[in-house]
């Protein structure tokens, strides 16, 4: 009996575990496993691993391994896999099974793919033209679910979720804070979840479209991969309008009697291509490579994982209390030079203001009267800055011959909570009230606040000496401190 040779596919991603089987000189796949791992990729692997060992009797010395996806390199090793790049992964699938298409859509779950295929003129050879996304999650999978989540929607009516004929409204597809920002402000509007999903569609399209290409045109036919491509009918719609809309506007040649749905596609597995590009690799390899060394090694590191977690993670950074002595020596910071006890002792309440270009301190006396401030434009990191006013302050008040006894301390704006952790303030206070407490301090009758920030503007209304609504410019810094400063730096006009 001929013993049967297997390549196996594996796609790590960072929501899911794609995989694959096929024999080594066939184009059939007679496995096929798609499954979140919800950050348990390894145990999703072994889960997979151990069905398809069943499935088809592989054999470790008949069987190749390779694996692709962001976190395909870390679990290679176990299984004697060959890792694979995702983007030459995917590639390859596309050439092997779709040798006419000439572009790549493929969004993933916290990144995305855009691969454009040009003739070079020499038959049989084509260059490819690839980006990624894999720095930011913005315009994936993973915003899509999140949002859907905050809207109250179930998996099942995600899935139903549609774009064809539905009113779009402006949301930013750059960032899925900005997304999810947009897309809050739109439901306190009472804008429908079927229109806010229909727009949040529209955003990541128009996200990949602007920014992935590259310049490049996605000319037909083009492949949509990836599970949101798969499993979101209004996601296939919405690149179907946009693509259809910009041939348009570019004169793109479309082939005559061509439906959009055959020109703008899903094909059949198309959330499995990273996987079976990974054999496709694979078949271009010597007998040697991917040597499958089956599931017991995986099986063993994840058992391994599952006790290093039970018993509080790695090793201590010391052995022994000799090795905690030489490490404090070693690291220790000089302490700062204590002032004369003879000094008179100053009572003050110290407030710290981390803002986004600039650090600022202030010490109040008992009754909340103003002693003396200073004020920081950002030079390094919050905790460096933060010393650097403070030391400030201190040298003001020794110069004077002054002690001070502090009697409470309060950090506010964004490094209001690193600042109280790393000083032992004893509050930290969100900007909002700072702002409030400190303006009704000064005039009791304030009705409204307007802060302009560095990086944001922010308009506070009061109302009976409390805040009554809030309102903040995250989305862009034109018109804020930073703009300002810039543009006079840019005029030769000193702050």
């Amino acid at each position: 009996m001929v013993e049967k040779r297997h390549l196996v596919g594996i796609d790590v991603g960072s929501t899911t575990v794609k995989v694959v089987a096929c024999l080594e000189g066939g184009d059939d796949l007679l496995f096929r496993l798609y499954a979140r791992h919800e950050s348990c990729q390894a145990e999703t692997v072994l889960s997979a691993l151990l069905k398809l060992e069943s499935k088809l009797n592989l054999q470790i010395g008949s069987t190749r391994v390779f694996i692709t996806g962001s976190g395909g390199s870390g679990i290679a090793d176990l299984l004697g896999a060959k890792f694979v790049q995702e983007v030459t992964a995917v590639s390859l699938a596309v050439e092997r099974l779709f040798p006419e298409v000439q572009s790549v859509v493929e969004l993933g779950g916290q990144d995305s793919k855009i691969i454009a295929f040009q003739e070079t003129g020499h038959p049989g050879h084509r260059k490819k033209i690839a980006s990624m996304n894999d720095k930011c999650a913005g315009g994936t999978g993973a915003v899509i679910e999140k949002i859907a989540a905050k809207l109250n929607l179930s998996p099942e009516a995600l899935l139903q979720q549609e774009y064809d004929g539905i009113e779009i409204h402006p949301v930013a597809g750059k960032c899925g804070v900005f997304a999810e920002t947009d897309i809050t402000g739109l439901q306190k509007q009472g804008v429908s979840p079927r229109e806010l999903m229909a727009s949040l569609f529209d955003a990541v399209v128009i996200q990949n479209l602007t920014v992935l290409t590259r310049g490049h045109t996605l000319k037909p036919r083009v492949l949509l991969l990836g599970g949101p491509n798969v499993f979101l009918p209004g996601m296939r719609q919405a690149w179907r309008h946009h693509l259809a809309k910009l041939w348009k506007q570019q004169n793109v040649p479309v082939p005559e009697q061509a439906s959009l749905e055959s020109l703008v596609c899903v094909p059949p597995d198309a959330q499995l291509f990273g996987a079976i590009g990974a054999i496709e690799y694979g078949r271009t390899e010597d007998a040697g490579t991917g040597c499958y060394l089956g599931s017991a090694p995986l099986a063993l590191h994840v058992q391994s994982s599952r006790h290093s977690r039970r018993t509080g993670g790695t090793r201590g950074l010391c052995e022994n209390d000799a090795e905690r002595q030489e490490f404090l020596q070693r690291y220790s910071v000089p302490s700062a030079p204590r002032q004369s006890s003879s000094a008179p002792e100053l009572p003050v309440f110290l407030g710290i203001d981390g803002g986004s270009t600039s650090t600022k301190a202030v010490a109040l006396d008992p009754n909340g009267t103003l002693i003396d401030s200073a004020y920081l434009l950002s030079q390094s990191d919050p905790i460096t800055d933060a010393v650097a006013v403070l030391r400030e302050l201190r040298n003001r008040f020794a110069e004077r011959h002054l002690c001070l006894k502090i009697l409470g301390t309060c950090a506010t704006v964004y490094s209001k909570d690193l600042l109280r952790r790393v000083f032992g303030a004893d509050v930290a206070l969100v900007e909002t009230v700072a702002h409030a407490q400190s303006a009704l301090q000064v005039q009791h009758n304030v009705d409204a606040i307007i802060d302009v920030g560095g990086q944001d503007i922010k308009i506070i209304v009061l109302q009976n000496g409390a805040v009554k609504d809030f309102r903040l410019n995250t989305q862009c810094s034109a018109g804020n401190g930073y703009f300002l400063q810039s543009a006079a730096a840019l005029l030769g006009i000193p702050i």
